[in-house]
């Protein structure tokens, strides 16, 4: 896919060659950052090419390895930033795919200097990307630091959070979810809320500043919803500004609540797993994922493995069908899951047609080992005969029509499962 403009892939070599403006206290100061961090530029484009494969510019040396070291160490003739207008590295003309593998090694863990400017040019970059459809995010941890991924930027079309207990209103409600939170367990997250209580100062429009905590800001965004209450010694149910009684002694469902509002105005990584830790030795089937608590059954695909897809289109369509799925459109999620799902099957192409490539992804997943490869091949056999019998994909008379949402359910998890696994088999090394 090519989505990303000339003009953008322009606007980033200025930003990693010119540097980018901050604002420093009560001035504005001009930092730069190099874009292979830490590392010597020669080490940094090996963790993502096989220099050696390449071809040489220069006609005294065999490969690009003995080139790029010749001009950058040797000589150090090379202009700065030489590589994003290289054609060998195929960043200026290249696929979006192939750029933004390159863009996310930029903030690899192993690579970024931590104690220079990299947040501020990955949220520069992800502003530029954002304009043409991507976006970078934490796809997975290395050693508790976040490591990056691409996906399709999906610009909130609601900016206002909404928490669990309104989300899952009708679910609550009608009792299709029961949830209960021990007071051990409430006081366990108590003490974890309250050692991210920060005390910070805020400034108004009219420029007058004050102090708040998160705790207030929480209970501000709760009131939005509806007034943050708890069973006092009486056993009536009455206002509270104590977070602590917020709490220990309310509706597991706000708890919930305002762990979720915790997290928006989280600045430290290990908040989420924390929070899960706690979940996990109380026997609470939630998680804190992606800024919402969800069920760990119902779980969408990791963020790690969707970051493993290498086709745009493809991790396109998987994360619109997951947002249906979230928002309760199983309809619309599972016709975008087999869309997913056919266009996997021609992961190759057009290096080889679809059979071909089908015969590729199978072979990869098995092995080459028969009973696992039998297993597979009906697998993707038995979901190809559900997209052309029932109606999912098409819309003629003769399908047969599903009317219960359980059933939607079904296929969205039999598809999702198979797809899941299948993703982690395909190309994921090296450009070239």
């Amino acid at each position: 896919m090519n989505r990303i403009s000339e003009i953008t892939k322009r606007d980033i070599l200025d930003l990693f060659h010119n540097g980018i403006e901050i604002d420093d206290f009560f001035e504005t100061k001009k930092v730069t950052y190099l874009y292979f961090g830490r590392m010597e530029e020669l080490e940094f484009l090996k963790r993502l090419y096989d220099l050696k494969s390449m071809p040489s510019l220069d006609s005294r040396f065999p490969d690009a390895e003995s080139d790029i070291w010749q001009h950058t160490v040797n000589n150090d003739d090379y202009p700065f930033c030489w590589v994003f207008e290289d054609e060998r590295f195929q960043l200026q003309n290249g696929t979006d795919e192939t750029y933004l593998k390159f863009i996310c090694e930029i903030f690899h863990p192993t690579v970024r200097f931590e104690k220079k400017y990299w947040k501020e040019f990955l949220a520069e970059v992800n502003r530029l990307l954002q304009n043409d459809g991507y976006e970078l995010y934490p796809a997975e941890k290395i050693s508790n630091r976040d490591v990056y991924g691409w996906r399709i930027f999906q610009p909130e079309e609601n900016k206002m959070f909404i928490p669990y207990s309104q989300r899952n209103a009708k679910a609550i409600k009608e009792k299709k979810i029961a949830l209960s939170i021990k007071r051990c367990a409430r006081n366990q997250i108590y003490q974890l809320l309250q050692r991210y209580n920060d005390i910070y100062q805020e400034t108004t429009e009219t420029g007058w500043q004050y102090e708040t905590s998160t705790s207030e800001e929480v209970f501000n965004d709760i009131r939005q919803f509806y007034t943050p209450k708890c069973y006092n010694d009486q056993k009536q149910y009455v206002e509270t500004g104590s977070l602590q009684d917020f709490i220990c002694y309310n509706s597991p469902y706000c708890v919930i609540d305002a762990i979720e509002f915790f997290e928006k105005y989280n600045r430290s990584n290990n908040f989420e797993s924390q929070i899960n830790e706690i979940m996990k030795l109380n026997d609470i089937a939630l998680k804190l994922y992606n800024g919402k608590i969800v069920s760990t059954f119902d779980s969408q695909i990791k963020s790690s493995t969707l970051a493993s897809i290498q086709e745009a289109g493809l991790k396109e369509l998987i994360q619109e069908a997951t947002k249906h799925y979230d928002e309760g459109n199983f309809k619309i999620a599972v016709e975008k899951l087999w869309d997913a799902f056919e266009r996997l099957k021609t992961y190759y192409f057009p290096t080889l047609d679809k059979k071909k490539s089908i015969n590729r992804i199978i072979s990869d997943m098995s092995g080459n080992k028969d009973p696992y490869k039998e297993l597979f091949e009906k697998e993707f056999f038995d979901l190809t005969a559900i997209g052309n019998n029932f109606r999912i994909r098409h819309h003629e008379t003769i399908k047969i029509d599903i009317e219960d949402n359980r059933h939607y359910d079904y296929f969205y998890k039999r598809c999702l499962s198979l797809i899941s696994v299948t993703i982690q088999y395909l190309d994921s090394g090296r450009m070239l």
